[in-house]
């Protein structure tokens, strides 16, 4: 059987883990996965069974994904990015992937050169008998002001290192081009494999409370911000909305605050929302896909998973960009589906509890268009992969495939 070795790097949310992860589910049929995790462990978050699971010393972000930091003190930054580059190599020697694949670099995760370089170095030495690939959402985001020298950048690493591009993104939808301007420059096999959505678990082993919530009667208003880092100021809203909706809506409020927010704010959150008894807050669910097709409405960041999830569950989604460190992101995703007549993109100007209360009534009463898209990514990505392994060219003339 073939191998992979997949390397991920979450640092500020766990979208990049989410979107992987669906990803490895697709290989595992016929390929041996090695999944290296460089970001933060998350309790109750499943990996495919089957899969190899390497998990680095783990480096994170300050909330404005300004400044790489530790997860464990005990060691500095230079330390552990020492320790790092040191074991990627030892593993890439010990597994001898047939594939290695890199999830977002050279399009982001340029702080983290200090270990891939080595190791594209490793593979590279190889002299073809590894691959190389890199995997890409749908945007690339970068402040205009350092777009051109941010391309030529990756223009150079890609043509030096990787075999192959593959963009988890439907061109119909969202082209790379709308992001990257110099596709035509890059000399690797280019694919769209349509994006990567989340299925829901088979089996769900629901808590009594999840049961409670999910087969109720009740509707329900969903509330997430995906790793909870950022996005504190959307949930203390919500939560200062609960005691206005009470009055006038039966709904209960459910609200996800993510595995990463901070114990204090937390805590406040909880305190905040003491006296209100249609809310109810909890750090994190394996089983969010199955709150969202529940909901009424739900209310989020606008991530490229739980964008995904909204857009396969058809559930009604108010959508606040994270626009830390000028991050352009989700706000180019959300402005998107906005124009579109999908979601409704609020800023902060709607974070107010009783602008929020009336935008919720009011919206609850409108019915979103829907939009066809190409959700084929995980299956489209191990079509070419099995491709690439066994040296063939892909079928270019499947639905919504496309090579530059």
């Amino acid at each position: 059987m073939k191998r992979i070795m997949f390397y991920c790097q979450h640092i500020l949310g766990m979208g990049h883990l989410v979107r992987s992860r669906e990803i490895v589910r697709g290989l595992t049929k016929d390929f041996q996965v090695c999944f290296i995790n460089g970001g933060e462990i998350i309790q109750g978050f499943e990996i495919p069974a089957g899969v190899e699971v390497i998990n680095l010393p783990a480096i994170k972000t300050d909330p404005e994904f300004a400044e790489l930091q530790v997860v464990d003190d005990a060691f500095s930054l230079s330390e552990v990015q020492e320790i790092r580059k040191n074991r990627l190599l030892e593993i890439f020697q010990q597994f001898q992937p047939d594939i290695l694949i890199v999830e977002l670099f050279p399009f982001g995760r340029r702080r983290f050169s200090f270990e891939l370089i080595p190791l594209l170095e490793l593979a590279k030495s190889k002299k073809g008998s590894t691959k190389i690939v890199s995997s890409l959402r749908d945007i690339v985001a970068v402040k205009p002001e350092k777009q051109v020298k941010h391309e030529e950048k990756v223009c150079k690493l890609i043509n030096k290192y990787f075999d192959m591009l593959l963009v988890h993104s439907d061109p119909e939808l969202v082209p790379l081009e709308a992001t990257f301007s110099r596709v035509n420059d890059l000399k690797c096999q280019v694919y769209y494999t349509g994006y990567v959505v989340q299925e829901p678990p088979t089996n769900p082993i629901l808590t009594d409370q999840d049961r409670e919530i999910i087969k109720s009667d009740k509707p329900l208003i969903l509330a997430s911000v995906g790793g909870g880092r950022f996005g504190h100021e959307l949930l203390e809203c919500v939560v200062n909305t609960a005691p206005f909706l009470e009055k006038l809506l039966p709904h209960h409020i459910q609200v996800f605050t993510g595995p990463f927010i901070p114990n204090s704010k937390f805590k406040e959150l909880q305190q905040m929302a003491r006296f209100s008894k249609n809310i109810y807050i909890r750090r994190y669910t394996p089983y969010l896909l199955n709150y969202m097709k529940k909901a009424e409405l739900s209310i989020n960041m606008s991530g490229y998973n739980t964008t995904m999830n909204i857009l396969t569950t058809g559930v009604r989604a108010m959508i606040l960009p994270f626009t830390g460190n000028q991050e352009r992101e989700q706000t180019i995703r959300a402005e998107k589906l906005s124009n579109l007549g999908i979601v409704k993109f609020i800023n902060h100007n709607y974070l107010q509890p009783d602008y929020l209360a009336i935008n919720i009534i009011n919206y609850l009463k409108e019915q979103p268009n829907k939009i066809s898209f190409d959700s084929g990514g995980v299956e489209k990505t191990a079509n070419i992969l099995k491709a690439l392994a066994a040296k063939q060219k892909f079928a270019l003339f499947e639905k919504g495939s496309r090579v530059y």
